[in-house]
């Protein structure tokens, strides 16, 4: 497990990590992951739908280099709409305990004017420390 870094000068964070430490372990850089089935077809055009398949699509690459959603060390977020995600924090929260537990690896929410796949609503790329070395 990662030890959690907290310092007290910076604000508490809500909904990450402002830093983690492993002590050992294999980098795994996960492309960007939008909110797409295995055909390429987005699922929805739900953003809570986008979100929760995107993060899937993420922890099954995790899952086929012999992670878990722990070893999750940093994710940054893209989104077509700051406004939309915000407005759906409450349902963003279950999804990601639902998937991620209480973990929450060092984070990122960025906007962008908008992403490469047509009716992509947000993307995210992630860094996992496996286990092993």
């Amino acid at each position: 497990m990662p030890e959690i870094i907290r310092p007290p000068w910076l604000a508490p964070p809500k909904g990450f990590s402002h830093g983690l430490v492993y002590p050992q372990g294999r980098l795994l850089f996960v492309a960007g992951q939008i909110g797409w089935d295995v055909e390429s077809r987005i699922v929805s055009d739900d953003f809570v739908a986008q979100w929760a398949k995107a993060l899937d699509n993420v922890l099954e690459v995790v899952r086929a280099a012999g992670g878990l959603p722990e070893h999750v060390a940093r994710m940054t977020v893209f989104v077509a709409d700051k406004r939309r995600y915000e407005e759906s924090l409450r349902a963003l929260g279950k999804v990601w305990r639902a998937k991620m537990g209480r973990h929450y690896p060092a984070m990122s929410l960025v906007e962008v004017a908008a992403l490469l796949e047509p009716g992509a609503l947000v993307e995210i790329e992630a860094t996992a420390v496996l286990p092993g070395g």
